[in-house]
C-alpha cells in the first residue's frame, strides 16, 4: 500500500518538520511518520523561538533553507532583540509565538512541498539488513521500506510523566509514549540512557492582575528572523514579569516530600539551566523571590504560560503557591505542570552527519541526542535531513566546522563530547561568536544553501547584493573627511574625546558609543549617502567597521586551527598499537573514532601529548 521512500522521518517535532522540509527541498521522496497529525510542530513548552545563542541558531537555519525562522515569523506575537546592551556577538532575537499558528505554518509548509507525504502511525521496530536500514515497522503493523531513516522522537520513547506521586506513560500531556524503537536499538548494540525534562502549569489569562505586574514591551521597531520575504510585526502583544516570594516558597517546600524529584521517583539527569521552581528554591535556598515571565499563548487564546515556574510538583501544591504570587491571587489553572522522562542515545554513537557508527543509513535528530530546546532539535533535524538526502543521492556529505555555524558548534559538541544532561546551546560554547553573529548567518552560509539547492539563486543575488551594498557604504565612510567643528559637538554628547584635526569617517565608527547616526549629524553628505542604504545594511557596515580588529583576529586563530581538521585519521588506525598514548586517550579515542586531529584534540581527556603522539605517527 505504501511504497519505498528515500527518506523516512519518524516524528513531526521541530527535528522532524526541519528534516523532511529539507530533504524533500534536494528532491527526494520523504515519508513522515508521526502519532498525530493534528500535533505536527507542537510547541511542547515554552511559545516563544530563539533568545540567546538560540537566535543565533534559528538565523543559520534560515540561511540554509530551513522553516523555522519563516514559520516563526508568520506567528510571531513579539519581537525582541536581546542583549543589545552588550556587543554584537551578544544580540540574540526572540520571538514569543502564537501557538496554534505555529503548528499551522509548519503543517501548510511541509504540504506545500510535494515530495513530502504523510503517514499517521506509531513506529515499534526498524527493519535491518546487513547492518543496513531498509525500513520501518509501525504500531497497525505497516512495514515501510526506505534507503534513509532519520529518527526525531522527541520525549516519547517511553516516557513517563510526573506529577506529584503520580505517574502516568505519555510523550506529552495527553499524548500516548512511544514504545518499540529503544528496544530494538539496544538489540542492535546502541547505548541508551535516560533524561528528563519538565514543563510550568498554564493558566487563565482572565483570572490574572496585569496591573500587578511589570509589562514587557517588544522592540520599537521590530526587526524579523528570515533573511527572505516575511513581514516585520505592526502591533505586538505584551508580556509580564511578576516575583515569588517567601509565602510562595514555603508552600512549595510543604509539598517536597512528595516531588518526585526529591523523593527518588525521578532518578536521570534535568536541564542544569532550566530548573524547576522546586530545585531553585532548594538549591539557592538564600533567595527571596524568583522571577516569573507571564506569557501569552497567541493573538485571541486566554491560555498563559507561565514561565519560571516549571514543576512537578502535585497539583494542588502549584496551585496554592501560585495564589501568593502577585497579579495570580484569582489564578485559574488550566492543567498543572509535570516532569517528564524519557530515552536519549548518548550522542558520541553518531558522526558528524548525524547518521549512527553501528547501522548504515540511520539518523537520530533532536532530544533523541540528548538536547533540550526547539532550536537545538530544528537545526539537528535541518542537518539529518540534507544529509540523509545526499546519502541517497551518493552525493558528499555537508558538513558546518565550528567556525562556519553555532549549528557546527552543536553537533561537534554532541558528537565529539557527549552529554549525560540535556544540553543547551550558550554563546560561550562557541570559540568563534565573534564570526558567527546572528546578523551575518545569511552572509556565512547563503552560497552553501545555494549550491546545495537549498535556496533559489534569487534569494542569493539578495544576499550577494548585501555584501556588495555592505562594501559600497564603508568605502564611503573611509573616503568621507569630517572637520573638528562639525564633530566635536556630537562627540561632546557621547563624553568622547574631540577631534584635533580632520579625520575620516572611518577612524570615529570604532570608538564607543559611536554609531552610524552620529556620523550622520557630523556630515550632512554622508547623510544623504546614508539614506540611500537600507537598514540592514548600515547595521552589517556599522559592526564590520567596528569590530574589525577583533573579527580578522579571531578569522586567523580558526584559520589555524581549522588546519587540524585537515589532517585526516585513517578509519582503521588501531589506538591500542600506539604505545606512547595515554591509557585514558586510548579509551576516548577508540569510543569516538575521531575523523580527523582537530576533533580528536576536543575529546574530553585527550591531552596536546596524545595529539602530538597522533601527528608523528601521521607523518606530521
Amino acid at each position: 500500500m505504501i511504497q519505498k521512500y528515500d527518506v523516512v522521518v519518524v516524528g513531526g517535532g521541530h527535528a522532524g518538520c526541519e528534516a523532511a522540509n529539507a530533504a524533500a527541498k534536494l528532491g527526494v521522496s520523504v515519508l513522515m511518520i508521526t502519532m498525530n497529525m493534528n500535533t505536527i510542530a507542537q510547541m511542547s513548552c515554552n511559545p516563544a523561538m530563539g533568545g540567546v545563542a538560540k537566535g543565533q541558531i534559528i538565523r543559520e537555519i534560515d540561511a540554509l533553507g530551513g522553516g523555522s525562522g519563516i514559520v516563526s515569523d508568520k506567528s510571531a506575537i513579539q519581537f525582541r532583540m536581546l542583549n543589545r546592551s552588550k556587543g554584537p556577538a551578544m544580540w540574540s532575537p526572540r520571538t514569543q509565538n502564537d501557538r496554534m499558528r505555529f503548528a499551522e505554518e509548519w503543517r501548510l509548509l511541509l504540504e506545500q512541498n510535494h515530495n513530502v507525504d504523510f503517514w499517521q502511525d506509531m513506529v515499534v521496530d526498524i527493519i535491518i539488513e546487513n547492518n543496513k536500514v531498509v525500513g520501518v515497522i509501525t504500531g497497525i503493523g505497516t512495514k515501510v521500506y526506505c534507503e534513509t531513516l532519520i529518527l526525531t522522537s522527541g520525549t516519547f520513547l517511553n516516557g513517563l510523566i510526573h506529577l506529584g506521586e503520580k505517574q502516568f506513560g505519555g510523550g506529552r500531556a495527553g499524548e500516548k509514549a512511544s514504545h518499540g524503537i529503544t528496544e530494538a536499538l539496544v538489540k542492535m548494540g546502541f547505548e541508551a540512557g535516560r533524561m528528563k525534562t519538565g514543563t510550568p502549569p498554564r493558566v487563565d489569562g482572565r483570572s490574572l492582575d496585569f496591573t500587578k505586574m511589570e509589562e514587557q514591551f517588544g522592540d520599537e521597531n521590530p526587526s524579523k528572523f528570515s533573511y527572505w520575504d516575511t513581514e516585520a510585526l505592526k502591533q505586538q502583544r505584551s508580556c509580564y514579569i511578576t516575583y515569588t516570594n517567601s509565602n510562595t516558597h514555603d508552600i512549595l517546600r510543604s509539598g517536597f516530600d512528595r516531588s518526585p524529584m526529591f523523593n527518588g521517583a525521578i532518578q536521570s539527569t534535568g536541564p542544569r539551566y532550566c530548573p524547576s521552581i522546586e530545585d531553585k528554591i532548594n538549591r539557592f535556598a538564600e533567595r527571596d523571590r524568583h522571577q516569573i515571565f507571564v506569557e501569552p499563548e497567541g493573538w485571541n487564546t486566554v491560555e498563559i504560560y507561565v514561565n519560571g515556574f516549571s514543576t512537578s510538583l502535585p497539583e494542588e501544591v502549584q496551585y496554592e503557591a501560585m495564589l501568593t504570587i502577585p497579579g495570580f491571587e484569582k489564578v485559574k489553572m488550566f492543567r498543572p505542570g509535570y516532569a517528564i522522562e524519557y530515552d536519549y542515545f548518548p550522542p558520541t554513537q553518531l558522526t558528524h552527519t548525524l547518521e549512527t557508527k553501528l547501522i548504515e543509513n540511520l539518523y537520530f535528530a533532536g532530544q533523541i541526542n540528548g538536547t533540550t530546546g526547539y532550536e537545538e532539535a530544528a537545526c539537528q533535524g535541518l542537518m539529518a535531513g540534507i544529509n540523509a538526502a545526499l546519502k541517497v543521492q551518493q552525493k558528499e556529505p555537508f558538513i558546518l566546522s565550528r567556525s562556519d555555524a553555532y549549528i557546527g558548534v552543536l553537533i561537534d559538541d554532541l558528537i565529539t563530547k557527549g552529554t549525560e544532561e540535556p544540553y543547551r546551546m550558550f554563546t560561550s560554547r562557541a570559540e568563534y561568536r565573534i564570526l558567527l553573529r546572528q546578523d551575518n548567518a545569511d552572509l556565512r552560509l547563503s552560497s552553501m544553501a545555494h549550491s546545495l539547492g537549498l535556496i533559489s539563486s534569487a534569494q542569493l543575488e539578495k544576499v550577494q547584493r548585501k555584501i556588495e551594498q555592505t562594501e559600497l557604504l564603508k568605502k564611503n565612510i573611509s573616503k568621507t573627511s569630517v572637520l573638528p567643528e562639525e564633530a566635536n559637538p556630537i562627540l561632546q554628547n557621547i563624553e568622547s574625546s574631540p577631534l584635533k584635526q580632520q579625520v575620516k569617517l572611518d577612524s570615529i565608527i570604532t570608538r564607543p558609543h559611536v554609531t552610524m547616526v552620529s556620523l550622520a549629524e557630523m556630515s550632512s553628505d554622508f547623510k544623504e549617502v546614508l539614506d540611500t542604504f537600507e537598514k540592514e545594511v548600515i547595521e552589517q557596515a556599522e559592526i564590520q567597521l567596528k569590530y574589525e580588529g577583533y573579527i580578522s583576529r579571531e578569522q586567523e586563530v580558526a584559520n589555524k586551527l581549522n588546519r587540524l581538521d585537515e589532517v585526516k585519521i585513517p578509519d582503521d588506525l588501531d589506538f591500542s598499537k600506539l604505545s606512547s598514548l595515554s591509557a585514558e586517550a586510548v579509551e576516548k579515542l577508540t569510543k569516538i573514532q575521531p575523523k580527523n586531529i582537530g576533533q580528536a584534540a576536543r575529546i574530553s581527556g585527550v591531552n596536546p601529548s596524545d595529539i602530538n603522539v597522533l601527528l608523528i605517527y601521521l607523518g606530521r
